[in-house]
């Protein structure tokens, strides 16, 4: 020290050097202030709670702060170790935001009241009665059960004053006082007991067992339930026809569907040892059908015969499908059948197949032949007609090619090529693989036909027709004629002479004669019906014609409008827009 300074601080007396922030701090002072200081903010955490500043539980702490000191800032997290399900920590944070702000506020109300406690001395009887002022709150374990009692959580309150200081048997008093018994975590409710930062801590310490509720029935099915009738085309266009997997055959005996029975409930365990209740799975039934029956073991539905498996409604039924090894000809005769057939070889010119299921030819449907199915239809080698051939389905048709022939069908229509057909169809009529050609004749689809190219070079006439009724159409042509035709058999046999066969004969003519006329009628009202429905219609739902090439000579019909193609046209596109055919 200079001259200087030690005459100041003689005259002036000495001044304790203040420290400053670059004064170092000692190893404990360094400790204490680290603990206490409040820590930054932890990253997002679902788990962890959030203190306001307002919070009861920072009173408490600072007060624990000023009496003990060294006690780390609150950190408040409901699953330390991550195994909880996020669901349940969302649902469970804001119950346990306000029990702990309430415990707390009351927790924080009692220890500023001060308690008056009298303390004697018990070894003279002369000696005083000292009487004082003090804080006396012990610690105290406070407990959290989620709102289906399955978890517990533990936050221990310090002492106040001269209160005592948590222990072990004081946390398992607690826990018998709340009926906390079952699923408790040992090891931490132990190191709650005994670690250095006990208090203002959360712990997990009881876990309960879950309700598991049992698993409804359910059935496994061997065979699908609905057939998807898609034609897939490879990388040259071609499709296979014969790849369309629409008969699902069954053997006798062999398994339909198996169930799977419903199990048992577990029932679960609440902290407080108090059972939760399960639901137990719910039974399903065996879709018995027609032709089915169940296996000796109840669980399973088998086939009673060999036939075509169809799931129709709520049930698995057992269609008996009629195989055809050969051709329809003279050793078959016609064939007539309730269910599927499955003719392997070709449909002779002069036979008739009808069937109220599926139809299958493997081969031609020749000239002159006649093909009813009350479903699909599905012709491997394609129809060649001489123009008295008539081809219908209830559903769809796929066909290899069509040629002279007319087809009736009441969903869509897939093929190659159709040459001089009579097309009447009430979906859509498609030609985007092989050829994809319409060449003459007639079609008429209710919703769209999509076409590779659609006339001939040569303006061969093909008229195209768009929405409507086809099929109804089609059908009062078919019952007119046939009443022209059954009138001239009866006008020639009025004109023979009176006989047994000639009355015989013209009876069951005069019968067919009043079906045809019932029919007649039914369709007609039938279609009445239906032109009332299509008025309010907008233009674009009377149908589409998409082409990638549209050659002079096409005719297009729509309702009313009538446009025919005088040139040829690529990419062409025609629809009805504000009651005129337009091209696209």
């Amino acid at each position: 020290m200079s001259f200087k300074d030690k005459l100041s601080a003689f005259l002036f007396g000495s001044r304790k050097e203040e420290p400053t922030d670059e004064t170092p701090l000692t190893e404990h002072e360094r400790e204490l202030q680290e603990e206490t200081e409040a820590p930054a903010a932890p990253p997002d955490d679902p788990s962890r709670l959030e203190i306001s500043s307002d919070h009861p539980i920072r009173q408490l702490y600072d007060l624990r702060q000023k009496e003990a000191g060294g006690l780390p800032y609150p950190q408040l997290c409901m699953d330390e170790n991550g195994v909880l399900p996020p669901e349940l920590l969302e649902k469970e944070k804001n119950r346990l935001q306000s029990s702990l702000k309430s415990v707390c506020g009351t927790r924080w109300k009692a220890a500023k009241g001060r308690t008056r406690g009298k303390h004697s001395k018990k070894k003279a009887e002369a000696e005083e009665e000292i009487e004082e002022d003090e804080l006396l709150l012990d610690a105290r374990p406070w407990f959290y059960l989620s709102s289906d009692k399955t978890f517990a959580w533990m936050l221990i309150f310090p002492p106040v004053g001269k209160g005592e200081e948590v222990t072990r048997d004081m946390i398992y008093q607690a826990l018998n006082e709340h009926g906390i018994c079952f699923g408790l975590e040992n090891a931490v409710l132990d190191r709650a007991a005994h670690e250095r930062d006990r208090y203002f801590n959360l712990y997990l310490v009881a876990k309960g067992t879950p309700a598991f509720d049992g698993r409804n029935g359910n059935i496994v099915d061997y065979f699908p339930r609905v057939v998807q009738r898609v034609l897939e085309v490879d990388e040259f266009g071609q499709v296979d026809y014969t790849a369309l997997n629409l008969i699902c055959n069954v053997k006798e005996g062999q398994e339909i569907c198996r169930l799977i029975r419903p199990t048992e409930g577990e029932p679960g365990r609440t902290v407080t040892d108090q059972e939760i209740p399960a639901k137990s799975g719910r039974a399903v039934p065996l879709p018995r059908g027609r032709n089915t029956e169940i296996g000796e073991d109840e669980d399973t539905l088998i086939a009673s015969m060999p036939g075509h498996v169809e799931f129709s409604g709520t049930t698995f039924q057992v269609k008996p499908v009629l195989d055809i090894a050969g051709d329809v000809d003279f050793s078959t005769g016609n064939i007539k059948f309730v269910g599927d057939v499955n003719i392997k070889g070709d449909v002779i010119s002069g036979f008739a197949v009808k069937a109220m299921g599926n139809i299958y030819v493997g081969g031609v449907v020749e000239a002159g032949a006649t093909v009813e199915a009350g479903g699909d239809l599905t012709v491997v080698k394609g129809i060649l007609g001489d123009g008295t051939t008539v081809i219908r389905a209830g559903r769809c048709i796929f066909s290899k090619y069509i040629e002279n022939a007319t087809i009736f069908v009441r969903e869509n229509l897939q093929t190659d090529c159709i040459v001089n057909g009579r097309i009447y169809c009430d979906g859509e009529v498609i030609l985007r693989s092989g050829r994809g050609s319409i060449i003459g004749g007639r079609v008429w689809a209710a919703k769209r036909v999509s076409a590779s190219a659609i006339g001939a070079k040569s303006e061969v006439r093909t008229s195209v027709a768009l929405g409507g009724l086809p099929c109804a159409t089609l059908e009062k042509d078919l019952v007119r004629k046939k009443l022209a035709r059954l009138a001239g058999e009866l006008e020639k046999l009025e004109s023979q002479l009176d006989s047994p066969a000639k009355s015989s004969l013209m009876g069951k003519i005069r019968m067919k004669i009043s079906v045809a006329e019932l029919r007649l009628k039914r369709l007609e009202e039938e279609m009445e019906t239906a032109r009332e429905e299509l008025k309010d219609q907008k233009d674009q739902d009377a149908g589409r014609m998409e082409c990638g090439v549209a050659y002079a000579g096409t005719e297009i019909n729509m309702g009313d409008e009538f446009l025919r193609l005088r040139q040829e046209t690529h990419q062409c596109v025609a629809k009805m827009v504000c009651g005129e055919i337009v091209l696209m």
